[in-house]
């Protein structure tokens, strides 16, 4: 019989909506929001139309809110409450997916917080070599990989200081671009399409926002105190998520105006930089890295949970060492040998998020549609007779198929990547919508009985 524990201890359920909101708001206060509402722009869309865009795309938080809102009421974590939807065998794809997808976030935001680190030296007169770099690297690899350490309510905690501290840095750092936007050239951008250029932007956000960390929001909603109304914790999730984004992004809409390139630059946090009084320097760069930290502390914990929920059963410091060493080896790759790293591996993020708009789509078809009572613990045990979910597993691989036919990029052409579909990320969409509709033909043919293997 395997001893791994389901549900979460009500003793361990210490969680708030507020703690919630602050730990969701500080991990998307990051500075890199303004990026976001620049690439907005350059799909050549209008003021009111880029600022819709950035408001449909901050929403797709409302799925990750729907996810903790399940995760509360279950007292369990995102995967083992997949194992319903997938099987417990057939689970562990997607899970793995997710682990891979975390893992890889954590790495991009170590690579990019040592970089920020390591351009602040510039203002501080430091010089830059190998040495210095690697001093760059470790503390701050060293401060997300101690964060492994801390206990859910201790990371709560940091995560609402992250949020006023940082919170309100940005908010000067906003303030001070949004002085030296053109507003004129703002309002008088050129209306675009709303089929080839609104939907597209509207779809990369929510790849790259809500869609994402979807995969990590019940690890947090299974630790709300018991006694939370089950709409505080999905408000307090996608509020949290939703409100810095979309305003991060309105600023990087008018900051756009003035640095053109933001949106296509190799090094945005430069092309930023430039923007601002010299004076504000170092406090832009903290507030750029610091950003960033918050992020790494989710992504982390989901990685571990994941790493475990696949059955791969080892103790906190071993999951820690495993963790910690990719996330310091693959920056150690890029920042002293290849260089070139962190755009090649967005690209390949970027497969993932279709992989995930699938997943969660058939996660919620599922536990709407099969779960109206509650979820039967049995399915969600490792040791679990349901190996395989058959409905879930087909659907979802005919939606990702799918999505991957109506993408394209510089290493992956689909074949069905034509028209509004070329060079843009609606295969995320396509990917969700496929699964839905595969979802409601399951429900149709009448929910299928899982295949079991003998013991």
């Amino acid at each position: 019989m395997n001893d791994e524990i389901v549900k979460i201890s009500d003793a361990d359920k210490t969680l708030t909506p507020g703690k919630i909101f602050y730990n969701w708001f500080a991990a998307n206060i990051g500075i890199m929001g303004f990026v976001y509402g620049a690439m907005i722009v350059s799909y050549h869309l209008s003021f009111a139309q880029a600022i819709f865009a950035a408001l449909f795309g901050a929403l797709s938080f409302l799925v990750p809110g729907w996810v903790a809102m399940i995760g509360q009421r279950e007292g369990i974590t995102t995967f083992k409450l997949s194992r319903a939807a997938y099987g417990t065998h057939g689970n562990k794809i997607p899970n793995a997916i997710a682990w891979v997808n975390m893992v890889g976030w954590l790495s991009v935001n170590v690579i990019t917080g040592t970089m920020l680190l390591i351009s602040m030296y510039g203002v501080l007169n430091i010089p830059k070599n190998t040495f210095t770099r690697a001093v760059a690297l470790v503390i701050f690899g060293g401060l997300v990989i101690l964060s492994g350490l801390l206990k859910e309510a201790t990371l709560a905690k940091i995560q609402t200081w992250l949020s006023y501290i940082f919170g309100a840095l940005t908010v000067v750092i906003l303030i001070l671009f949004l002085m030296k936007a053109d507003w004129h050239a703002a309002f008088t951008l050129p209306s675009g399409s709303w089929v080839s250029g609104f939907l597209p932007a509207v779809s990369i956000v929510a790849a790259g926002s809500g869609i994402s960390w979807s995969m990590a929001a019940a690890d947090w909603g299974a630790y709300v105190k018991p006694s939370t109304r089950p709409s505080a914790t999905f408000w307090g999730t996608a509020m949290g998520g939703a409100a810095p984004l979309f305003i991060l992004m309105a600023g990087g809409i008018l900051l756009s105006t003035i640095e053109p390139s933001l949106a296509t630059t190799g090094n945005p946090f430069d092309v930023m930089y430039s923007a601002l009084p010299s004076w504000i320097g170092v406090i832009y760069f903290l507030v750029a890295a610091g950003g960033l930290i918050p992020q790494c502390i989710v992504s982390l914990r989901s990685a571990r949970i994941n790493l475990s929920t696949m059955g791969i059963q080892v103790s906190q410091k071993t999951s820690l060492g495993i963790h910690g060493a990719i996330v310091i080896l693959i920056p150690v790759y890029v920042l002293f040998i290849s260089g070139n790293f962190l755009s090649n591996f967005e690209l390949f993020l970027n497969f993932l998020g279709i992989c995930l708009a699938s997943w969660v789509a058939i996660f919620l078809c599922d536990s709407a549609m099969f779960r109206n009572n509650g979820y039967e613990l049995n399915l969600m045990k490792p040791d679990s007779k349901t190996h395989y979910n058959w409905g879930g597993i087909i659907s979802w691989v005919i939606a990702t198929a799918t999505g991957f036919m109506f993408t394209n990029n510089a290493i992956w052409n689909g074949p069905l990547a034509h028209g509004i579909f070329r060079d843009n990320s609606l295969g995320v969409f396509i990917s969700a919508i496929v699964a839905i509709i595969c979802m409601f033909i399951v429900k149709a043919i009448g929910r299928p009985k899982a295949a079991e293997e003998a013991n």
